[in-house]
């Protein structure tokens, strides 16, 4: 009789432990109003939804890890997944260098493309070399906005102080002429207001939420035609995912299809969101054109792809790829 109690609460023990869903960390830099906390959000509740025994806690706010260093703990296995812009992983693999850079990418549809293509292939490639796997792609993209003037072409920035998103774009800027002020984007609003800065380049998510719009006569939205996108998908550790279950594989994918389509949609918002915005506040509003954009991208091929390449034996193939993608 004994023997058939203890193996009775035996058998629920472990009935409770396999109930018991299996708890994935994810990491990122954000507030939980961000879009990118809320890609990570509609994964969470899709698998939990689906049943499969999994489940998946956020750590927003740089909570768990500092914004820039997340990418060696997940290739470690140290957290499972990120929600990461992967060029802050530029200086461990340059090929990240080129998910922002000037000229590579034109629109959100665009971006799309480039995320199904040979180009994508390959970056995932290097990914799985640091047990990294992509599970959501994304972009976002950004404009320029001038204190005084508008900045749409190369002509416009010579002799202004700028400051740039991004290591590529201060090249191709001070190509241009322009000479470059570096600070965070917080920093902006500040600059203008001193007269530091005559223009900036920043995401549209962050002109809105820094209130850029009260210090600028001219904004350039990204539309049509755009120079900067920056990649941050979120990414998981590789082996945590090959160990999963086919049936908690199958749920996690299922939810990243739908965090992807929602992230597209909103990075498209966001960009119309920021030209209302500014046209809401008095800010006159000025459209790239295509012959622009190729005439900064002609800039970038002389300055920021001239200095990829040089940290790169791979890379022209890299570039290659990526500007094939019509």
């Amino acid at each position: 009789m004994f023997f058939k109690a203890t193996a009775t609460a035996a058998a629920l023990v472990a009935f409770t432990l396999s109930a018991e869903a299996q708890q994935l960390r994810v990491s990122h830099q954000w507030s939980e109003g961000d879009v990118r906390h809320q890609v990570a959000q509609i994964v969470a509740d899709e698998v939990a939804a689906a049943d499969v025994g999994l489940e998946l806690q956020i750590f927003p706010s740089q909570s768990l890890f500092k914004a820039r260093e997340q990418y060696k703990p997940l290739s470690r296995g140290q957290v499972d997944m990120i929600v990461f812009p992967l060029s802050y992983a530029g200086g461990l693999r340059n090929a990240y260098n080129l998910t922002l850079m000037p000229g590579l990418v034109k629109n959100h549809d665009h971006a799309a493309r480039l995320n199904e293509s040979p180009f994508m292939e390959e970056i995932e490639k290097i990914l799985a070399e640091d047990d990294v796997m992509v599970l959501v792609h994304g972009y976002l993209a950004g404009g320029f906005a001038g204190k005084e003037e508008c900045v749409t072409g190369p002509e416009d920035v010579s002799g202004k102080q700028m400051r740039a998103a991004g290591k590529a774009f201060e090249q191709m800027l001070a190509g241009a002429g322009a000479s470059i002020a570096s600070m965070s984007s917080a920093e902006i609003y500040n600059a203008m207001q001193t007269g530091v800065l005559d223009a900036a380049n920043t995401s549209s998510s962050s002109f809105v939420s820094y209130r850029i719009y009260e210090q600028v006569a001219c904004f350039t939205p990204a539309g049509e035609y755009a120079l900067w996108f920056m990649y941050q998908p979120m990414l998981m550790n590789k082996s945590v995912f090959d160990g999963l279950s086919a049936e908690q594989q199958e749920a996690l994918m299922a939810a990243a299809e739908k965090a992807e389509a929602f992230y597209l949609e909103e990075a498209k918002k966001e960009d119309g969101a920021a030209r209302d915005t500014f046209a809401q506040n008095g800010v006159e509003i000025a459209d790239m054109t295509e012959e622009q954009f190729n005439a900064w991208r002609a800039i970038a091929q002389e300055t920021a792809y001239k200095a990829f390449l040089e940290g790169s034996p791979d890379g022209q193939k890299l570039l290659d790829l990526a500007l094939a993608v019509e």
